[in-house]
């Protein structure tokens, strides 16, 4: 059993200090030719998984973490694959119902090569990727002096060199164009742009804003993207294309413009499609800088909570996605979230400059992480009271029929399902989950332990069990993880 290691920027501050100002990566998105709604890497135009049902919408959001996330995510893919739902008269897997992972950094790994090779992960990924010193692997690369000459280049950084380890263990050279042939639920992968703290992500929906071809793109270059830890690795840079395809955007987006006949408010969603502009100016932003997805959205929540509020906002967006024709939408949190113990309050020496630096960087996004999930709770609640008050009559009188205009949300039920350690039954459990440190290497213990803790806290989850009751499930026997 291999120790347990200290996390991925202690250990890797003597290669940080060797190769400072070695950093730069070469650009190799694609341009796109021409704009086509209908082609490319899009939720819409991807082939679903055949026992798929019509009725069902469900969202994995997998946050970051190292290889702590991509253990704990793979967990509840297993739980998944477990469970048994009665869905359209047939008896499905829970894990054929889900139609999007969202990925960031740690949780990207997860959701890509589930993407690439379904089924045959459960058998693959533990050897490959889980159970391995990926962490000793890169530093042992950006240490070797055979290296040193390609990384003072300028064309050729870190996170590249970490895009060909990733190929080489997992990824397996393939792009995104392997991931839009596949019946496979949408992948969506997002980075940091380090310029304006927005987020990037990798699909092609987004990547029409900076006339990319994002078919052409490694998922092992998305993986090194969205997990590009600042001064440990180095940013992943992308072409700027943006002006030159004739995007158009969609009509829904251009009803949050429209001054004369405003849609009712829908804060984060303008905020959003205001960032998505600044990416369609090619000319002055003829480069992108991409770093952690962590740093704009560590939990790879952001945009369903955008989702949320503008279908909640733009009946034209309700219409364009079919709404009415889903049941329910799930969306399970998948928030690897550690909070080790410290003694620093016993102490009148402060903590050194490293210390404070991890904690004045992680305690932000582990903050916004709370929040993100609580919001998403909030619009749960809302739209719950609203189709309640709906049914019982309270919008019927003409009186109302303002009132009944402004909360016009979705018919459907929705589930909002919350996978973190603090959900752990065992408190013996909870603390030893918060002690995994943030590296891409952990003993073969805390990988079985983080798969089978994911398991248990998403049986245990009243939500998850309120939607098991709604719907008809049965469960398989729990498999242990294999030593």
């Amino acid at each position: 059993m291999r120790p347990n290691r200290p996390s991925l920027l202690a250990a890797a501050a003597a290669a940080i200090l060797l190769l400072a100002g070695c950093g730069a990566t070469r650009p190799i998105n694609p341009p796109l030719a021409a704009y086509d709604r209908g082609s490319g890497y899009r939720f819409d135009t991807r082939p679903r998984q055949p026992d798929n049902a019509d009725g069902t919408l469900v969202i994995l959001a997998f946050s970051g973490g190292g290889t702590r996330a991509a253990a704990f995510s793979f967990g509840v893919l297993e739980e998944l694959r477990r469970t048994e739902v009665m869905l359209d008269g047939r008896k499905l897997r829970l894990l054929d119902q889900v139609d999007m992972i969202t990925g960031v950094s740690g949780g990207s790994f997860t959701a890509l090569a589930f993407g690439l090779y379904g089924e045959r992960l459960f058998d693959e990924y533990e050897g490959r990727f889980l159970k391995r010193n990926v962490q000793g692997e890169l530093i042992a690369r950006f240490l070797s002096p055979r290296n040193w000459s390609a990384l003072w280049s300028g064309s050729f950084g870190r996170s590249e060199m970490a895009a060909e380890l990733y190929d080489e263990i997992l990824f397996e050279n393939k792009t995104f164009a392997d991931l839009t042939a596949r019946p496979a639920p949408f992948i969506s992968v997002t980075a940091t742009d380090i310029s304006t703290g927005s987020r990037l992500g990798f699909t092609q929906g987004e990547f029409d804003m900076i006339c990319s071809d994002l078919s052409g793109v490694p998922l092992s270059r998305a993986a090194a993207a969205s997990s590009a830890v600042p001064l440990v690795l180095s940013p992943v840079t992308l072409n700027n294309y943006g002006g030159t395809c004739k995007y158009r955007e969609p009509s829904w987006m251009r009803q949050f413009r429209d001054t004369d006949k405003p849609t009712r408010p829908a804060g984060r969603a303008l905020q959003r499609i205001h960032e998505l502009d600044a990416y369609r100016d090619g000319a002055n932003r003829p480069y992108l800088h991409l770093v952690d997805g962590g740093v704009s959205d560590n939990l790879g929540v952001r945009g369903v909570l955008e989702t949320m509020e503008s279908l909640e906002a733009s009946r034209a967006l309700r219409r364009s996605v079919q709404i009415d024709k889903l049941e329910r939408i799930v969306v399970v949190v998948v928030n690897s979230l550690s909070v080790p113990r410290t003694d620093w309050d016993k102490q009148e020496r402060p903590p050194n400059d490293l210390m404070i630096l991890l904690k004045a960087t992680g305690v932000p996004i582990d903050r916004y992480s709370y929040e993100a999930v609580e919001l998403l709770r909030d619009i749960v609640a809302r739209w719950d009271t609203i189709n309640e008050l709906r049914e019982a009559g309270a919008f019927a009188n003409a009186g109302n029929l303002a009132l009944a205009r402004a909360v016009d949300v979705p018919k459907l039920d929705l589930y909002a399902i919350d996978v973190s350690f603090r959900g752990h039954p065992d408190p013996a459990e909870r603390e030893f989950l918060n002690e995994s440190p943030t590296s891409f290497v952990l003993t073969d213990e805390q990988v079985d332990r983080l798969r089978a803790a994911a398991g248990t806290i998403l049986r245990t989850s009243p939500e998850f069990r309120r939607l098991l009751d709604d719907i008809g499930a049965q469960k398989a026997a729990p498999t242990a993880a294999r030593p």
